[in-house]
């Protein structure tokens, strides 16, 4: 099981660390920072860096990174992102020998062209593809494109802890009552995760149950979810596809 560390940035950015007693991988580092105070606090060598697309908040802490340690930097093949030395694409794996971890990398376009996640030791580090109880806003690709991607991470088992890059999940769960308001489970998570976030806790890592239970998004075919967005659009919706593009308009707006 691997043993992962939230360090908090900018206003709601999570960047994750994968670590041992001696060395730590980090996951889409915006800022160099406070991934660098942590490092030194804990005595930590950097051992790789893992991008899961192009934008500056989760690329931007790579170079000061680099030029305190040299080490791999793997991210997505299909966007450009000057300080990746392992670009890759699902089909590749990634090996990390320090901390010991080993990541399946899956493609999942929609939010960017090239978004891509890690899959590996029942976790899944996904970006911006999939939040607590949301989804990415679409700058590059398309609603068909980022729902084939979401129901790809909803397939991995139940159990897979799901970490996400920014803290959304109580704007999420607000948006997720309007569309879904008698899901118990829903209303059972809003409470647990508004605890924590009263007590300064992240509400993240979530798991793919969860998200399946709660999230919209992942639940297009949902007769709830479906009367919900046909309303939304005024008419009638049958294919979840379409019922996924009108949710993701609709929150565009909430």
């Amino acid at each position: 099981m691997l043993n992962v560390i939230p360090i908090g940035a900018f206003q709601d950015n999570y960047i994750w660390v994968i670590r041992n007693a001696h060395f730590a991988a980090v996951v889409d580092p915006g800022d160099a920072a406070p991934v660098l105070d942590y490092l030194r606090r804990e005595r930590l060598q950097l051992a790789a860096i893992l991008n899961t697309h192009h934008h500056p908040d989760h690329v931007g802490g790579n170079a000061e990174l680099l030029a305190h340690r040299s080490v791999p930097v793997f991210g997505p093949s299909r966007e450009s992102i000057a300080t990746v030395t392992r670009p890759v694409s699902e089909g590749d794996t990634v090996d990390l020998p320090e901390p010991a971890a080993r990541f399946a990398v899956l493609d999942v376009p929609g939010h960017t062209a090239g978004h891509i996640a890690y899959y590996g030791a029942n976790s899944l580090f996904c970006g911006d593809t999939l939040f607590g109880c949301g989804c990415g806003r679409l700058f590059e690709g398309s609603a068909a494109q980022l729902y084939a991607s979401l129901q790809k991470l909803a397939k991995l088992p139940g159990d897979t802890a799901v970490y996400c890059a920014h803290e959304y999940t109580l704007a999420n769960i607000a948006f997720a009552r309007v569309v879904d308001p008698h899901n118990r489970e829903l209303l059972e998570r809003e409470a647990r995760d508004a605890a924590a976030r009263a007590r300064g806790l992240p509400t993240l890592p979530s798991t793919v149950m969860l998200e399946k239970a709660t999230n919209p998004f992942l639940r297009c075919d949902d007769p709830a979810i479906m009367e919900a967005a046909s309303a939304a659009a005024g008419k009638a919706l049958s294919d979840p596809a379409q019922v996924f593009a009108v949710l993701r308009e609709w929150k565009n707006r909430f």
